[in-house]
Protein backbone atom coordinates (compact mmCIF):
# COMPACT_ATOMS: atom_id res chain seq x y z
CA UNK A 1 0.00 0.00 0.00
CA UNK A 2 2.87 2.36 0.82
CA UNK A 3 3.85 2.00 -3.00
CA UNK A 4 0.99 3.29 -4.24
CA UNK A 5 0.94 6.74 -2.19
CA UNK A 6 4.01 6.55 -3.74
CA UNK A 7 3.07 6.38 -7.03
CA UNK A 8 0.32 8.71 -6.59
CA UNK A 9 2.67 11.11 -4.71
CA UNK A 10 4.97 11.52 -7.90
CA UNK A 11 2.16 11.33 -10.32
CA UNK A 12 1.10 14.54 -8.93
CA UNK A 13 4.24 16.36 -8.51
CA UNK A 14 5.34 15.59 -11.96
CA UNK A 15 2.11 17.09 -12.91
CA UNK A 16 2.32 20.16 -10.83
CA UNK A 17 5.78 20.46 -11.76
CA UNK A 18 4.34 20.61 -15.72
CA UNK A 19 1.90 23.24 -14.74
CA UNK A 20 4.77 25.24 -13.35
CA UNK A 21 6.32 25.62 -16.61
CA UNK A 22 2.89 26.40 -17.96
CA UNK A 23 2.03 28.84 -15.40
CA UNK A 24 4.66 31.21 -17.30
CA UNK A 25 6.21 32.66 -13.63
CA UNK A 26 3.01 32.01 -11.80
CA UNK A 27 1.28 34.71 -14.44
CA UNK A 28 -1.60 32.04 -15.41
CA UNK A 29 -4.40 31.48 -13.01
CA UNK A 30 -5.36 27.69 -13.70
CA UNK A 31 -2.18 26.25 -13.72
CA UNK A 32 -0.53 28.26 -11.03
CA UNK A 33 -3.77 26.64 -8.88
CA UNK A 34 -2.62 23.17 -10.43
CA UNK A 35 1.35 23.96 -9.08
CA UNK A 36 -0.35 25.11 -5.60
CA UNK A 37 -2.56 22.42 -5.20
CA UNK A 38 -0.37 19.64 -6.73
CA UNK A 39 2.44 20.41 -4.48
CA UNK A 40 0.03 20.36 -1.69
CA UNK A 41 -1.58 16.53 -2.97
CA UNK A 42 2.05 15.43 -3.33
CA UNK A 43 4.01 16.10 0.19
CA UNK A 44 0.13 14.87 1.47
CA UNK A 45 0.45 11.42 -0.38
CA UNK A 46 4.33 11.48 0.63
CA UNK A 47 3.90 11.47 3.76
CA UNK A 48 0.99 8.71 3.56
CA UNK A 49 3.78 6.54 2.20
CA UNK A 50 6.08 7.21 5.23
CA UNK A 51 3.56 6.41 7.58
CA UNK A 52 2.48 3.19 6.20
CA UNK A 53 6.20 1.85 6.62
CA UNK A 54 8.29 2.60 3.83
CA UNK A 55 11.76 3.99 4.56
CA UNK A 56 12.09 7.69 4.34
CA UNK A 57 15.41 7.14 2.29
CA UNK A 58 13.39 5.16 -0.10
CA UNK A 59 10.64 7.14 -0.29
CA UNK A 60 12.50 10.32 -1.55
CA UNK A 61 14.77 8.50 -3.43
CA UNK A 62 12.30 6.32 -5.60
CA UNK A 63 10.35 9.84 -5.91
CA UNK A 64 13.50 11.64 -7.13
CA UNK A 65 14.86 9.54 -9.17
CA UNK A 66 11.03 8.73 -10.77
CA UNK A 67 10.34 12.57 -10.72
CA UNK A 68 13.71 13.31 -12.37
CA UNK A 69 13.27 10.81 -15.13
CA UNK A 70 9.06 11.50 -15.75
CA UNK A 71 9.77 15.34 -15.79
CA UNK A 72 12.53 14.95 -18.35
CA UNK A 73 10.39 12.87 -20.45
CA UNK A 74 7.88 15.66 -20.09
CA UNK A 75 10.23 18.35 -21.34
CA UNK A 76 10.84 16.80 -24.28
CA UNK A 77 7.46 15.17 -25.34
CA UNK A 78 5.47 18.17 -24.57
CA UNK A 79 8.02 20.87 -24.93
CA UNK A 80 10.21 19.50 -27.64
CA UNK A 81 13.75 19.71 -24.85
CA UNK A 82 16.19 17.93 -25.70
CA UNK A 83 18.39 15.75 -23.27
CA UNK A 84 22.08 15.06 -23.80
CA UNK A 85 23.93 12.00 -23.58
CA UNK A 86 25.75 13.67 -20.29
CA UNK A 87 22.27 14.37 -18.53
CA UNK A 88 20.85 10.55 -19.78
CA UNK A 89 23.60 9.62 -18.33
CA UNK A 90 22.90 11.56 -15.28
CA UNK A 91 19.43 10.19 -14.77
CA UNK A 92 20.60 6.84 -15.26
CA UNK A 93 23.26 7.58 -12.26
CA UNK A 94 20.39 8.93 -10.27
CA UNK A 95 18.02 5.68 -10.79
CA UNK A 96 21.21 3.59 -10.10
CA UNK A 97 21.64 5.26 -6.77
CA UNK A 98 18.12 5.17 -6.20
CA UNK A 99 18.54 0.97 -6.74
CA UNK A 100 21.24 1.05 -4.32
CA UNK A 101 19.38 2.58 -1.44
CA UNK A 102 16.98 -0.34 -2.22
CA UNK A 103 18.96 -3.19 -2.64
CA UNK A 104 21.34 -2.10 0.40
CA UNK A 105 18.73 -1.74 2.62
CA UNK A 106 17.14 -5.21 1.82
CA UNK A 107 20.78 -7.02 3.50
CA UNK A 108 21.43 -4.25 6.20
Amino acid sequence: MPWLFLAGAILVEVAATTALKLSAGFSRLVPSIVVVVGYVAAFVLLSQSLVRGMQISVAYGVWAAVGVALVAAVGVFLFGEQLSPVQLGGIALVIAGVLALELGGAHG
